[in-house]
């Protein structure tokens, strides 16, 4: 726990503020992407196949831009990745928008994804040393603002479609709401070279040029929990649907349960890992997650089956933001590498999630397969001890 005692700068606490704008604004405009893709698809002219194959596109597009992210904040500092990121992935939101052909489109996708990936793991390097400059946990809800940003993103992409606002306008108003954000949220960011006591002693353990053990392990735990996540986004729907025979409208309300649950757990997780430690955040959130996918996997009733799903959302909730902040803590000069391998990891179990599950269907039914992210969480709570904190005047929380 942190001491009463302990000061806060009016800086610190404008760089807070300013850091829940970037990841905000980040989620809004990955939200105004997906609500367009139907129009975008149509516009293109493109079929579902040659969409799943360009969304791949935007995949190997973030992952370049998040270990080239890496290496760049560490060198040039995660401020100014986060500003040129962001102002680039804002701009390249109207790529999609102006595409009318699949190779176009291919290409705007790769350079979305590629900011987008940059300013995920320049904006989580920012958010740690805001969080070390604090001395107590604040990374979940950075992580919640990356959500509420999402649903906002949702209901105004929602709204400009039902409108009929044309695409280019709507996305195209969202790229200048975006630079005008970044522009705002950066005389703020922290210039850990002004605020912190020098660079981190890069430490045996962890160097530059290569992953360390527990880079992999912090890595592997990132990679269980995103896969997890990418399965509830991708599948609880169809799973409540196919296993209870629910109409459309009452399946979406597993998704809607999961979400929610996600959102509100973020917000509280840091209170939780103030007082009992990351550790116990990543154990017993892990438990909780598994307890809700086992209920989903037995239940036949509607009613449990949305329990379960709950209980899954908020049980994953503050795992992930606690497995980025030990990345960034781990004592090296290499912090934000340290993050781009992990952020990285986890983002390709994001990914493979939701075709794991896919796969699966072709030979067992949905709630059947449900039982990877149920050994997965179930792994996770066992493995938790890897996100403890090495340096405890680094992390007081630990």
């Amino acid at each position: 726990m942190v001491p009463k005692s302990v000061h806060v700068s009016a800086s610190t606490r404008r760089a807070r503020v300013a850091v829940f704008g970037i990841f905000g604004v980040n989620g809004f405009l990955f939200a105004m992407w997906v609500v367009h893709i139907p129009s975008i698809e149509r516009r293109t002219d493109i079929s579902h196949a040659t969409l799943g194959s360009l969304l791949l596109v935007l995949a190997a597009g973030a992952i370049v831009g998040m270990q080239a992210s890496g290496p760049l904040s560490d060198r040039y500092g995660s401020d100014r990745l986060v500003n040129i990121s962001g102002s680039l992935l804002a701009v390249a939101l109207l790529g999609p928008a102006l595409s009318t052909h699949m190779v176009t489109l291919g290409l705007s996708l790769f350079a979305f994804g590629m900011f987008n990936g940059s300013l995920d793991v320049s904006m989580n390097s920012q958010a740690v040393d805001v969080e070390r400059t604090y001395m107590r946990p604040i990374m979940s809800a950075f992580h919640a603002l990356f959500s509420v940003g999402g649903v906002i993103g949702s209901l105004v992409g929602a709204a400009t479609l039902a409108t009929d606002i044309p695409i280019v306008v709507s996305m195209g108003g969202s790229a200048l709401l975006g630079l005008a954000a970044v522009a705002l949220c950066r005389p703020y960011l922290l210039d850990v070279s002004n605020t912190l006591d020098g660079p981190q002693q890069a430490t045996p353990e962890v160097g530059h040029g290569r992953f360390s053990a527990r880079v992999l392990a912090l890595g592997a735990l990132a990679f269980a929990l995103l896969l997890s996540e990418g399965v509830a986004n991708d599948w609880s729907t169809l799973q409540v649907k196919e296993h209870l025979g629910a109409s459309d409208g009452t399946a979406a309300l597993a998704f809607g349960f999961f979400a929610a649950t996600m959102t509100v757990g973020r917000f509280c997780a840091d209170r939780v890992s103030g007082r009992f430690g990351p550790v116990a955040v990543v154990r017993y959130g892990n438990l909780i997650a598994a307890a809700g996918m086992l209920l989903v996997f037995v239940s036949d009733w509607l009613p449990l089956t949305l329990a379960g799903w709950a209980a899954f959302g908020l049980g994953l909730s503050g795992s992930v933001p606690q497995i980025f902040s030990s990345a960034g803590n781990l004592g090296s000069g290499a912090a934000a590498t340290n993050m781009s391998r992990v952020v990285g990891m986890g983002y390709v179990g994001f990914l493979a999630g939701p075709a794991v599950i896919g796969w699966s269907s072709h030979f067992l039914s949905l709630t059947t397969a449900m039982v990877v992210p149920l050994v997965l969480t179930s792994i996770a709570a066992a493995a938790a001890g890897v996100v403890r904190p090495r340096d405890a005047a680094t992390r007081k929380a630990g």
